[in-house]
């Protein structure tokens, strides 16, 4: 970041904490996920004795992002409606709107404890299969945490109704798909299809959702859950949703739910239905709109590479993971005979930079 902006941030924070100056130390990126930029530091300020906090900043990404439209403000708003309810959530401190010190809006939230565990999982789970038996429980109670949240209570009803979730998921996926599609998609504009006619009745439970369920959205300090991160996609809505979301992304590799002597599948689903009391229905389906969506955000990110919006390489890559989420949602849905992907990867010249041609 330009030695300008650090001074404007500095003086920003030093008008927030009610102080002369701050000296910013320790600026570092935290490389997890794909959407809003996220960034961590440590502030220095004197009042009447040295004082030092760790925050992390979320930063709106530079238009268009991954998932746009990018409602920072809304992520602000049910983090600091949060701080009422168990849910792990991380503390948020200060909004930017404006754009005026980082030439982006940005919220400023508590550097909340603990590791995410994605991509790799290190020796030390390895060898520790109790460690994460717990972890995989724990993770499980978080998500009934989250459906067990009083909305009203909370302040959750700028979320909206609830009740029309699956309107706004078709037409949010569907329309994202088609946007961004610039030739024929046959498994994705197929599975949109089917999943449309086999629509189930509404979920007669509303919750809140947390949108994005996967096992490295979680933070733990050794066995225990510490933070739960990334809520872009939260919403009120079918608790279905997650539970399937979570169902799909819990033996990705790299996650430690993939390990032996995590919950199984099965297990996952069984102690949410003892610790909630919901009826669990329609997973299959669930499964295969959750698959659509993912096979949409993977869409998403490579035709952002493609268009020349971003030369983050694993963005260009993400292409290639279309059929990963696009064939099994079919499966689900009774169709093992795939069509072919389409135009998901980028075009030939915006391949060649990822492989330096």
């Amino acid at each position: 970041m330009p030695d300008d902006r650090d001074a404007r941030l500095a003086a920003w924070f030093a008008e927030r904490l009610g102080v002369d100056s701050v000296a910013i130390e320790d600026f570092d990126g935290i490389s997890t996920g794909h959407s809003a930029e996220t960034l961590r530091l440590t502030l220095r300020w004197s009042d009447h004795a040295p004082q030092r906090r760790e925050v992390v900043l979320r930063v709106r990404p530079q238009p268009p992002g991954l998932l746009e439209p990018y409602d920072l403000r809304k992520q602000f708003d049910l983090l600091r409606a949060l701080e009422s309810t168990p849910v792990h959530a991380p503390g948020v401190l200060w909004y930017e709107e404006t754009g005026e010190v980082l030439g982006r809006e940005f919220f400023v939230m508590e550097c909340a404890p603990g590791t995410v565990y994605e991509r790799e999982i290190p020796a030390e789970l390895v060898d520790d299969p109790a460690r994460v038996r717990r972890m995989s429980e724990e993770l499980v109670d978080e998500l009934v945490t989250i459906h067990s949240v009083d909305v009203g209570a909370a302040g959750l009803r700028f979320l909206g109704d609830g009740r029309d979730f699956l309107d706004r998921e078709f037409a949010y996926w569907g329309g994202e798909m088609r946007r961004v599609q610039r030739g024929p998609l046959p498994a994705l504009e197929c599975l949109l299809a089917e999943l449309e006619t086999r629509r189930p009745e509404p979920s007669r439970v509303v919750t809140l959702v947390h949108g994005d369920a996967k096992p490295g959205n979680f933070a733990f300090v050794d066995d225990r859950l510490s933070a739960t991160f990334d809520w872009e996609l939260a919403a009120l809505g079918d608790p279905m949703a997650d539970l399937a979301y979570a169902q799909i992304t819990w033996q990705l590799p790299g996650m430690f739910t993939s390990l032996p002597s995590s919950l199984t599948i099965d297990d996952l689903v069984t102690r949410y239905a003892r610790l909630t009391g919901h009826e669990v229905h329609d997973l299959e389906w669930h499964r295969a709109l959750q698959g659509f969506k993912l096979g949409v955000i993977l869409l998403l990110g490579s035709m952002l590479f493609d268009a020349g919006h971003t030369d983050d390489p694993r963005l260009g890559f993400m292409g290639y993971g279309v059929q990963m989420f696009t064939v099994p949602a079919l499966a689900e849905l009774g169709i093992d005979d795939a069509p072919e992907p389409g135009a998901v990867l980028p075009r030939k010249e915006r391949l060649a930079a990822l492989s330096g041609g």
